[in-house]
C-alpha cells in the first residue's frame, strides 16, 4: 500500500528541520521534502553565525550539518524533489483518491513523486531579491549580506553600505551605525520609502552619509569584500566606494508560488499564520520565513518548527 504519512514536511531550512526533530521525538511518521541535495536553507550561505544560542561564531554551513544531523539521527526520512502544488481537492471522477481528501488525506504533488499526508507543513522559506551586478554572489558571506541584525557584529569598527530605501534599509543603516564608524545608504531615488519616523531617526546620525539617485554596479574584492562601484543615475558620474561590507535590503520573496489558491496570503505572498502555524486551510501549517511575522532569524524558525508540531499534534488527535 502507498506510504500515507502523518506530516509531510517541504523545506530543509532551519524551521523544517525544527519540525522534523519535534515530529520525530512525537513519534509521527514524517517526510521531509527537500529542493536541494543539501539540507540547510539560507543558513549556509551564512559565513558566520554569532546569535544562535550557545553556539557564538558557528560557521553557517556546520550550523546547517547539525540541524540535519540531528534529524538524522532520530530517524527522519526525506526526498529530494520540487513540489507543484498541494491539493486537498480532487476532481469528480476520481472516486477514490476524492474519498481520501474528503476523508483528511492530503495529495502534496512534486516534479518525481505524489506524496499522501494527513498534514502539511510549508517551510519553503525566501529567497533575497539580489541586485545582480558583478561580485554580488561570488562575495556573498564574504561581506555581502542581507541580514544586519545576523551580521553587522562582524563588521564593528569598520566601514559598510546598505543598498535600498525602505524600511528595512533604514532599519539596517541606524542598526549598523551603532557598530561601524561609517555608513553609506545608497538609494536610486531622491527620497526614501521608509516609515518618516525612522527617517528622522537616520537624519539624526552623523557617521551615515546618503548616497542619492545612485545604484551599485558592481562589488569587488579578491576574498571579501573591498569596494563597490557606484553610478549617479541623474548624473552619469561613476565612482568607486571603499567599504568592508555591503548589505543589500531590497526586499525579500517568499516560495509560496505553489500554493497560491491554497492557503490565505497577504499582498507580499506572505502565508498568513500565526506562531501556532495554523494556516486558513485546516491540516496546513506554516514555518519560517514563509509566514507573516516581524522577525526572521534562524532561531525564531527553529521556534516555529516546533510550535507548528504542537499544532499538528492538536489537529491529528482531533481526527
Amino acid at each position: 500500500m502507498e506510504t500515507i504519512y502523518d506530516l509531510v514536511i517541504i523545506g530543509s531550512g532551519p524551521a523544517g528541520l525544527g519540525a522534523a526533530i519535534y515530529a520525530q521525538r512525537a513519534e509521527l511518521k514524517t517526510l521531509v521534502i527537500e529542493k536541494e541535495m543539501v539540507s540547510g536553507g539560507q543558513v549556509l550561505t551564512t559565513y558566520e553565525v554569532d546569535n544562535y544560542a550557545g553556539l557564538p561564531g558557528i560557521n553557517g554551513f556546520e550550523l546547517g550539518m547539525k540541524f540535519k544531523e540531528h534529524a538524522d539521527k532520530l530517524g527522519t526520512e526525506f526526498a529530494v524533489d520540487t513540489v507543484l502544488s498541494v491539493k486537498t481537492a480532487e476532481p469528480a471522477g476520481e472516486l477514490m483518491k476524492a474519498a481520501e481528501l474528503s476523508a483528511g488525506i492530503r495529495e502534496v504533488v512534486c516534479e518525481g513523486h505524489t506524496y499522501k499526508a494527513r498534514t502539511v507543513l510549508i517551510a519553503s522559506g525566501a529567497r533575497h531579491r539580489k541586485l545582480d551586478v558583478p561580485g554580488e554572489e561570488r562575495l556573498t558571506g564574504m561581506g555581502v549580506s542581507y541580514c544586519a541584525t545576523c551580521d553587522g557584529a562582524f563588521f564593528r569598527k569598520k566601514t559598510a553600505a546598505v543598498v535600498g530605501g525602505g524600511d528595512v534599509a533604514i532599519e539596517d543603516a541606524i542598526f549598523l551605525a551603532r557598530l561601524c564608524e561609517k555608513v553609506y545608504l545608497i538609494h536610486r531615488r531622491d527620497e526614501l520609502r521608509g516609515a518618516r519616523s525612522l527617517q528622522k531617526k537616520l537624519m539624526e546620525l552623523e557617521n551615515v552619509e546618503l548616497v542619492w539617485d545612485t545604484v551599485v554596479e558592481a562589488i569587488n574584492g579578491d576574498d571579501k569584500v573591498s569596494s563597490i562601484d557606484l553610478l549617479n543615475k541623474k548624473t552619469g558620474e561613476k565612482r568607486t566606494l571603499s567599504v568592508d561590507g555591503v548589505f543589500i535590503a531590497v526586499g525579500i520573496s517568499p516560495n509560496t508560488g505553489a500554493y497560491e489558491g491554497l492557503v490565505e496570503m497577504d499582498a507580499g505572498g506572505y502565508i498568513v499564520a500565526g506562531e501556532d502555524g495554523k494556516t486558513s486551510a485546516a491540516g496546513i501549517f506554516a514555518a519560517g520565513d514563509v509566514r507573516t511575522k516581524a522577525l526572521r532569524q534562524i532561531v525564531t524558525a527553529v521556534a516555529d518548527g516546533a510550535n507548528c508540531i504542537t499544532s499538528v499534534e492538536e489537529y491529528l488527535n482531533a481526527q
